[in-house]
């Protein structure tokens, strides 16, 4: 037994491969395997079809990854760009709630789009009942009105003789749809017109403050219709001015650029028209004086419209 399992244990030794001879084996597949993983890799399928490739199928295989790349650049710069804006704008909007809150001004509402479009807000009588109230000259005057054309913008004008300042001031209103109260402010606000008691030729000549006036627009039926009609051009137009609705806006306090600004989200189209018409806010020295005077950088223009329009007829922003 022993003898033929020394032969059989020797038979064993004389088949099996040292171990020193297996590693090698199991070193030189496992490098083969690796070379083979690496011929059909990614990269060199890639290679492949680039050699296999003409020439527009590899301008294509440029130039989609680069559009993609281009693309996925753009989404997130507009990203960037637009949460920039909003926190702008939050900051806007919590500047002109506090406003809003100690002075019952919003630069950037200072009146509804439902009531400053209005064309119908007040009757012929009711203008001339609230002319009559206020005591001023204009109530009692009359004026001669010439053929206007609307331009796509109003209903054309028919002129007459002899026509009421609450005639024109309505006709006007309603040729453009804008309210006669917002006419009747303005005036107030440029000329003191509505109050005034023996008003001066410039007074009448320039009712609106429209363009100061020149000849095209000077006398107050001119004035009161070429401003209704402004309005309504600029509604058209908003794009062609500093101001629009619904986006940030920077607007001084005064011409003097020095005075500084701010900037304001300008909530409807009302306002920006009324930005358009007089480009400056208050600032807070002019909303501390309420009726009175600020200091050298205060404007009063918008402020005045918003004091004046209130006194007369309620809160313009409801």
């Amino acid at each position: 037994m022993t003898g033929r399992q020394t032969s059989r244990q020797a038979t064993r030794q004389r088949t099996r491969k040292p171990s020193s001879q297996r590693g090698p084996v199991r070193g030189r597949l496992g490098n083969r395997k690796r070379k083979r993983n690496r011929r059909h890799g990614p990269i060199n399928a890639l290679k492949r079809s680039w050699r296999k490739a003409n020439w527009p199928t590899r301008i294509k295989m440029v130039l989609i990854p680069t559009v993609a790349v281009v693309v996925v650049v753009a989404l997130v710069a507009g990203l960037v760009r637009f949460t920039n804006w909003r926190a702008q704008v939050r900051a806007a909007e919590a500047a002109q709630l506090e406003l809003t809150r100690t002075y019952d001004f919003n630069p950037g509402n200072i009146i509804s789009d439902g009531q400053f479009f209005n064309g119908s807000a007040m009757s012929q009588a009711e203008v001339q009942s609230f002319l009559d109230t206020q005591g001023g000259s204009l109530a009692a005057m009359t004026f001669d009105t010439s053929n206007e054309s609307g331009e796509g913008l109003c209903a054309d004008y028919t002129g007459t003789k002899g026509e009421s300042a609450a005639t024109i001031i309505d006709q006007s209103a309603r040729a453009c749809k804008v309210s006669q109260k917002v006419l009747l402010t303005v005036m107030q606000k440029e000329q003191h017109l509505v109050t005034a008691v023996n008003p001066s030729n410039y007074q009448l000549m320039a009712a609106m403050g429209l363009n100061c006036p020149d000849t095209a627009y000077a006398g107050f039926f001119r004035q009161v219709y070429g401003a209704a009609k402004r309005y309504r051009y600029y509604l058209e137009h908003e794009e062609q001015y500093g101001y629009t609705a619904h986006s940030l806006n920077y607007i001084q306090y005064h011409p003097n650029a020095a005075c500084g600004g701010a900037q304001v989200y300008i909530e409807n189209k009302a306002t920006a028209l009324l930005y358009i018409y007089t480009p400056y806010q208050p600032n807070i020295a002019a909303l501390a004086a309420g009726n009175g005077t600020g200091d050298s950088c205060s404007s009063y223009g918008n402020r005045n419209f918003a004091l004046i329009y209130t006194s007369w007829f309620g809160s313009p922003r409801s």
